[in-house]
């Protein structure tokens, strides 16, 4: 899986050492991460890497707002930051495509060398390195908050960022606003040599994944893992484990990934939930996974969902 474990040094207790943080900054050796609309810079056309560059390099100019500190790179000890590129009007951008579940389009910017883009992490993400990864990750995710969170949610003036870009503070109130994570699960539902899965509504042709949803307020995972499998087939759920967790940046999510029982095998849809659900024999499941079925395209290489059902069917999900 991408997104966890690249053992980036968050650093998270000098946050609130402005001056320290300005030092890093200006110091010579931080490695900034511009980011378009969610779009990490990807350098090196045939390596998928990510482009940072230093303080002060000319595409920063339009840069919106401070970078963002994620921390110390594990190698180097070099400091990393985020910088939101929003602001940044490149020409001939396809609306149509910037809306899609996945947009294929990228953006190279004038100032930097023609190997440099922008382009969606879903495309790149299994390409990166693990700290590149986590790296991305984090800043999509906190700068997806920044985006959205201008406002105070107790009395509606505007916030301001602190702590590095790690908080947000009311200019009229005072409240403090925290990044936000959502808790969700996705569910690896087996019933002896099938497995669950189900299609969202506008996801590319053929693609089928592992059930998933929001845990509520008050809820426990399993609990969440029987509601969303039932709510969203109709299938009911007995025993449920915990397997695995991933970051999820689109936008602000967790993923715990879990193993559930199925009790019962009829599959009733609900539309409002998803375009369609199936239960899928091992056999089917190895040609999915190696891109030759014929009706089915697998989830993205990276994701959890692809994990889970790879772990499976090696029989490693005990």
């Amino acid at each position: 899986m991408t997104f966890g474990g690249g053992g980036l040094d968050r650093a998270s207790g000098i946050r609130m050492d402005a001056p320290r943080m300005g030092a890093l900054l200006t110091g010579g050796k931080a490695q900034i991460l511009p980011m378009w609309r969610g779009k990490p810079l990807i350098a090196d056309e045939g390596r998928n890497r990510l482009g940072l560059v230093p303080h002060g390099h000319p595409v920063l100019a339009e840069m919106r707002g401070a970078p963002v500190f994620l921390g110390f790179l594990p190698d180097s000890g070099a400091p990393v930051f985020a910088a939101d590129m929003t602001g940044w009007e490149p020409t001939g951008v396809d609306a149509a495509a910037t809306a899609a579940f996945f947009d294929p389009s990228e953006q190279h910017h004038p100032a930097l060398p023609m190997d440099h883009r922008f382009a969606e992490l879903r495309g790149v993400m299994a390409r990166l390195t693990p700290v590149e990864a986590e790296i991305a990750a984090t800043a999509r995710g906190i700068l997806t908050w920044h985006e959205t969170h201008g406002h105070c949610a107790r009395c509606g003036a505007g916030t301001e960022p602190e702590a590095a870009g790690w908080q947000r503070r009311c200019t009229a109130c005072g409240a403090h606003h925290f990044p936000r994570t959502d808790p969700v699960v996705i569910m690896l539902i087996t019933r002896g040599n099938e497995v669950l899965l189900g299609r969202s509504h506008g996801w590319p042709e053929g693609m089928y994944s592992c059930l998933a949803g929001f845990v509520e307020p008050g809820e426990t995972i399993e609990a969440a893992v029987r509601r969303e499998v039932e709510e969203e087939t109709g299938v009911r759920v007995g025993a449920v484990r915990y397997l695995a967790s991933q970051p999820w940046p689109f936008p602000a999510s967790l993923m715990f990934g879990c193993a559930g029982e199925a009790e019962t095998a009829e599959i009733r849809v609900d539309p409002n939930e998803l375009e369609s659900a199936q239960w899928v024999t091992r056999e089917d499941m190895v040609a999915v996974m190696a891109g030759i079925h014929p009706g089915i395209r697998a989830p993205r290489q990276g994701a959890i969902a692809h994990y889970l059902l790879a772990m499976w069917l090696a029989g490693q999900t005990d």
